[in-house]
């Protein structure tokens, strides 16, 4: 396998778009926008001078990577020669299922054709293509360039070749595959969106405040990252996005989405995308500052 087509070129898409370029693949990353396209491969490019500045990369590998990556506002021109496409647009169903059928039209017969969804069913994605035998999930993590982990999800229909392609594909790239079954949040998710829930619920009743809750998680689990400041980096709406996929289909009260989560969506609160979340984002320093109205 050569040819790769990613769509969306938004932090996941240039990211799965990076990995492939830098491990020999010729890379089609696709976006209606212009705009989104140009911002994405900037990204692109500002990450791997930062592999070089590093070590980690040569200026010739750098060079050779970009010249292995074309961008296209078309699906159908970018998608013409791929042997797999990799779907990475916006966590909605609607525009995912739109996406998949008209790849499924203009994609190549035999080209595998992924989605980076980290919780919408990979069965029923294949179940508006005439081919779901080779529709697969491919759940990349955040920064694709530095996370180890592919979330590997057979959808009902999804054969034993294809699921054994994607992860061989996988260890090509540097990554540990993990292969999982379609259920709601897969694996990934349907471990920590419940884990973000409940901090935000012990924010929402009192427990703690938002630094206190973060540090018992820092400091008492050994996690990286406090669960408020991972929400914040994912994105509310994302992590409300998948809760409402985890609370519709187990249908298990266990699920629902915090009211102050709902609440900070409604109101534009995202997190690191749009300036505030259960933090400041907008100061310009890699300081934690704890968002105003948690401090009151």
């Amino acid at each position: 396998m050569h040819h790769v087509a990613v769509i969306g070129s938004g932090t996941m898409g240039n990211g799965i778009a990076h990995v492939f370029a830098q491990h020999g693949f010729s890379v089609s990353l696709i976006d209606v926008n212009q705009a989104a396209l140009d911002k994405g491969m900037a990204t692109i490019n500002k990450n791997l001078d930062r592999q070089v500045s590093k070590g980690s990369l040569s200026a010739e590998d750098k060079t050779a990577t970009l010249g292995r990556l074309v961008s296209f506002t078309s699906i159908a021109e970018g998608v013409r020669n791929a042997e797999l496409v990799v779907e990475a647009a916006t966590e909605n169903v609607e525009l995912k299922l739109n996406i998949f059928r008209e790849l499924d039209q203009h994609a190549p017969a035999s080209a595998i054709l992924a989605s980076n969804t980290s919780s919408i069913s990979i069965t029923k994605i294949a179940a508006v293509t005439k081919r779901p035998s080779q529709v697969i999930g491919m759940h990349f993590m955040n920064p694709v360039p530095v996370m180890k982990l592919v979330e590997v999800i057979r959808g009902y229909a999804t054969s034993d070749e294809v699921t054994a392609q994607v992860m061989e594909l996988s260890r090509r790239l540097g990554k540990t595959p993990t292969e999982v079954n379609d259920y709601p949040g897969f694996v990934a998710n349907r471990i920590l969106m419940p884990m973000i829930n409940e901090a935000i619920y012990s924010l929402f009743e009192g427990v703690a405040g938002v630094e206190e809750i973060d540090t018992v998680m820092k400091l008492g689990m050994a996690h990286p990252m406090g669960p408020l400041q991972l929400a914040d980096f994912i994105g509310l709406d994302v992590c409300l996005a998948i809760l409402r996929v985890l609370h519709e289909g187990l249908g298990n009260p266990k699920y629902a989405p915090c009211p102050l989560l709902v609440n900070m969506v409604t109101a534009g609160r995202l997190g690191v995308k749009s300036g505030e979340g259960f933090y400041t984002w907008s100061h310009g320093t890699k300081e934690l500052v704890v968002a105003e109205r948690f401090t009151k």
